[in-house]
């Protein structure tokens, strides 16, 4: 039998781009595999998806050029209702794919336009949200949900059509650890039933728990790697993919000699100054009931905070409480020595800048340039500082090469840089980030957290502190001297990452799985006194190996 899917020698530009996203790919996916797609922010990964599913040449244009084939067919000649029926699409950025004002209409748009019988769309609506563990969610207003629960909302509209070829797109990305175990759990139980998946996904330590039978790994534009996962571990550099630690360890050799980052964040102090302090805060939407209930704590100069939780606990609602976006039913939030009921979220801005966990939310301008601009400019900064200011923020972004490329002609991992880019250049005293790491690729994402930690930490800080909203707990305990759990809308941990991960109660509470890199930790951090991230326990493990070997 002909592979379900077979590329040959494909090429695409983008018009508004001077050179191709991808070239000269080449690969075939039999029916029934599940293929892991990994690479870096921008190395093709979506152009290929969107190849796949059709979106190239219908919607973005370019230069195509080699064949893409389903079933022996080319799915340029299918309309787009059976194109849907055969290739379906989970995004990357759920903002993107929720259409409709409650979960019930949205999972049931696609086979609307199929023309289907109500009476059997509402069957197939049920069954698939029982098969994702939402059917609670059935009822519930779209605008409600968190960036989870969208999420998890849109891949039930993509499971309602049947495809035969699934394409997920960074689906782990908004996602607790515990809900992406179990999104894992449900992918390979639909690879198990015949459905042929390909997996776009940064975190590759969690998606091998899927048990593909492949791995695709695509480097700028072109295919680098094609075949069994111990053979990708073995070609594909650490600092550049997450990997399990295990990998850091056998494949450290090849590795030392890098220079390393040593940005250094010291301790928390619980005398600092306080900048942010919730005083017994409660907060509902509406009429609704208390999503948060008697939050008492403080955000205090110096503090690197990670905020971990379960979906839909309340760590985003709690931020944007700081932020004035929303005020609190009960309580009082205190910023910079006056609540949030006595300032404008303008005013509040000066003192937080602050990140949010979807682009689509954030952009809107023609230019990446003028999109970093805008918040320092509205402020009413000068114009000479504005110039400055954008320039170093897009140089720490990495993204000073795109200043006059359109935002949404980027990768989704870029945009993300992009919005950070944008609060940066507002030179706000805290910066807040909602999931700063969501779509970026492992070198990405540690390079930027180490350029934002040097800007808190290093010889000139610019910040007074940090305060990200994260599900990973490797992001957690490399770069936080402080973290929150909150669950149920109740903060049940504030401490070191060393006190608050080691403890079972709050991790189940929270949802949060170990990571290899915790276990790790968790056995050594007596010896070492504090959690490191894998190249300084790497560091010291073959530094304490070599000694004993002395």
């Amino acid at each position: 039998m002909a592979p379900i899917l077979e590329v040959h020698d494909f090429t695409f530009r983008y018009a508004a781009r001077p050179q191709p996203a991808v070239q000269g790919i080449s690969f075939s996916v039999e029916e029934g595999e599940m293929v892991l797609v990994a690479g870096p922010s921008g190395c093709g990964k979506s152009t290929l998806l969107r190849a796949l599913n059709g979106l190239i040449p219908r919607s973005y244009k370019g230069d195509l050029q080699g064949s893409i084939r389903i079933g022996g067919v080319d799915p340029r000649t299918w309309p787009l209702a059976r194109l849907s029926q055969q290739v379906g699409t989970l995004l990357q950025d759920p903002e993107r794919q929720i259409v409709a004002a409650d979960v019930l209409h949205d999972v049931a748009f696609g086979l609307e336009n199929l023309g289907w019988p109500r009476s059997r769309i509402l069957e197939r609506v049920d069954e698939v949200l029982h098969a994702l563990g939402i059917s609670h969610l059935r009822d519930r207003p779209t605008f409600q949900l968190s960036g989870g629960e969208k999420q998890r909302v849109a891949l039930a509209g993509v499971l309602a059509m049947a495809p035969r070829i699934l394409l997920l797109d960074e689906p782990l990305a908004s996602l607790d650890p515990q809900s992406a175990q179990e999104a894992l759990a449900l992918f390979r139980q639909l690879h198990q039933e015949g459905h042929t998946v390909l997996l776009v996904e940064h975190r590759v330590e969690d998606a091998v728990r899927a048990r593909p039978d492949k791995a695709l790994y695509l480097e700028e534009g072109r295919l680098a790697f094609m075949g069994d996962l111990e053979a990708f571990f073995e070609r594909v550099d650490p600092t550049a993919v997450k990997v399990p630690f295990p990998v850091w360890l056998r494949r450290w050799p090849g590795v030392r000699g890098r220079p390393m980052p040593r940005v250094e964040i010291p301790p928390a102090s619980p005398s600092a100054p306080p900048l942010v302090v919730f005083e017994d805060v409660s907060f509902g939407y509406g009429d609704g009931p208390d999503v948060l209930h008697g939050i008492r704590a403080e955000i205090r100069k110096g503090d690197s905070l990670a905020i971990l939780g379960p979906n839909g606990a309340g760590k985003t609602t709690l931020l944007k409480l700081a932020m004035g976006l929303l005020k609190p039913r009960r309580g009082r939030v205190w910023v910079g020595g006056k609540t949030t009921r006595e300032q404008t979220v303008a005013g509040i801005a000066h003192t937080i800048g602050y990140v949010f966990q979807s682009p689509s939310q954030m952009l809107f301008a023609p230019t990446v340039w003028e999109e970093v601009a805008f918040g320092p400019r509205n402020l009413g900064h000068p114009p000479d500082q504005i110039e400055a200011d954008v320039r170093w923020a897009l140089e720490l972004v990495g993204l000073l090469d795109q200043a006059q490329s359109s935002p949404w002609a980027l990768s989704f991992g870029q945009q993300k840089r992009v919005t950070i880019a944008s609060v940066l250049s507002m030179r706000s005293r805290i910066l807040v980030m909602d999931e700063p790491t969501a779509g970026q690729d492992y070198r990405s994402y540690m390079r930027l957290m180490d350029a934002i930690a040097r800007i808190a930490f290093g010889p000139a800080p610019a910040v007074d502190a940090l305060v990200f909203i994260t599900h990973d707990l490797d992001l957690a305990l490399s770069f936080a001297n402080r973290v929150w759990v909150v669950a149920d809308g109740r903060l049940i941990a504030d401490g070191p990452p060393e006190e608050v991960f080691s403890d079972p109660e709050t991790m189940r509470q929270g949802r949060l799985v170990p990571t290899s890199l915790l276990e790790a930790n968790r056995q050594h951090w007596r010896r070492i006194g504090r959690f490191l991230r894998a190249e300084r326990l790497v560091e010291f493990l073959q530094g304490t190996e070599t000694a004993h070997r002395a």
